[in-house]
């Protein structure tokens, strides 16, 4: 059994089940720490992977890395994808206005607030939803913080129809907030996609973004690769939007004919979508027909 993998599994599926670690150690019959020590990696029985299993509401196969992985709720996803971005030196992703790893950090200042409110707004459950916001929240910001040391290469190819409804609704478009929250989401959109035209035309080193020149794909995939392996997440939330209204289930797998079916269609794409000053060209004229 490879233990670190059981343990990064653990604890995304920990944070997914919702269950706090003194829960989960109290049934198990073991201390917090040593729960905390089989999530870092160590030796762990085959008989405490089943019990934390049937606790968790996974395959015992699962828990151990074998197969794919399915996740309900953005945590669990993100947690995930967290540690597979730790060791991957590419990624590519398509889908979406943009990527989330190369945003700014006012980006993520005005969803924290776009979170917080729009938790305030959940009655009863607003508790509950002020925590999901929180804990997602700390999970994004340590992917983005893990890219700016380790860099590793980028391509986002990214889709007009999406790009259009990220300038007309704003960020986190489904959260309850006020007006003036609102409309600071939609300005912060326009320069989201303005700092994405600025990196279509100089074309950094280990980064490219791209348009779909055609119409949009089924469903946003990420492909994950290190020296060792590769893995194919296929993602229904939305990174900006509330934790406890977004339903879907994520998925990812290390298959090999899963990857490379998605890589032939990633590939396929690249080489159509449009690139460069065209490309940023064309995103500055869905910002100016959006303003009107």
């Amino acid at each position: 059994m490879r233990f670190n993998e059981i343990g990064q599994q653990l604890r995304a599926y920990r944070m997914e089940s919702g269950l706090k670690a003194e829960e989960i150690s109290a049934r198990l019959g073991v201390s917090r720490a040593a729960l905390y020590r089989y999530e870092k990696g160590e030796v762990i029985k085959l008989d405490t992977v089943n019990r934390l299993a049937e606790l968790l509401k996974i395959s015992p196969l699962t828990l151990m890395g074998i197969g794919v992985e399915y996740y309900a709720k953005p945590i669990g996803y993100m947690e995930r994808l967290r540690q597979i971005e730790e060791t991957s030196d590419q990624i590519l992703q398509v889908f979406g206005p943009n990527c989330y790893l190369i945003s700014s950090d006012q980006y993520d200042q005005l969803l924290v607030q776009l979170l917080e409110e729009g938790a305030e707004a959940g009655g009863a459950e607003r508790a509950m939803a002020r925590a999901a916001a929180e804990q997602l929240m700390g999970v994004m910001i340590s992917r983005k913080r893990m890219y700016a040391v380790r860099k590793p290469s980028i391509i986002a190819i990214l889709t007009i129809g999406s790009i259009q409804k990220f300038l007309a609704e704003g960020v986190a478009a489904g959260a309850a907030v006020g007006e003036r929250l609102r409309n600071a989401a939609r300005e912060m959109a326009f320069r989201e996609m303005e700092l994405v035209a600025n990196l279509m035309e100089s074309e950094p080193i280990g980064l490219q973004l791209g348009l779909m020149a055609n119409g949009e794909p089924n469903g946003p995939f990420t492909l994950l690769r290190s020296r060792e392996r590769a893995s194919l997440a296929v993602n229904p939330f939305a990174a900006d939007a509330s934790p406890t209204t977004q339903s879907g289930v994520a998925m990812i797998t290390g298959a090999e004919d899963a990857v490379a079916a998605h890589q032939r269609v990633a590939e396929i794409t690249w080489r159509e979508a449009i690139k460069g000053a065209a490309a940023a060209e064309r995103v500055r004229a869905m910002m100016a027909q959006a303003r009107g």
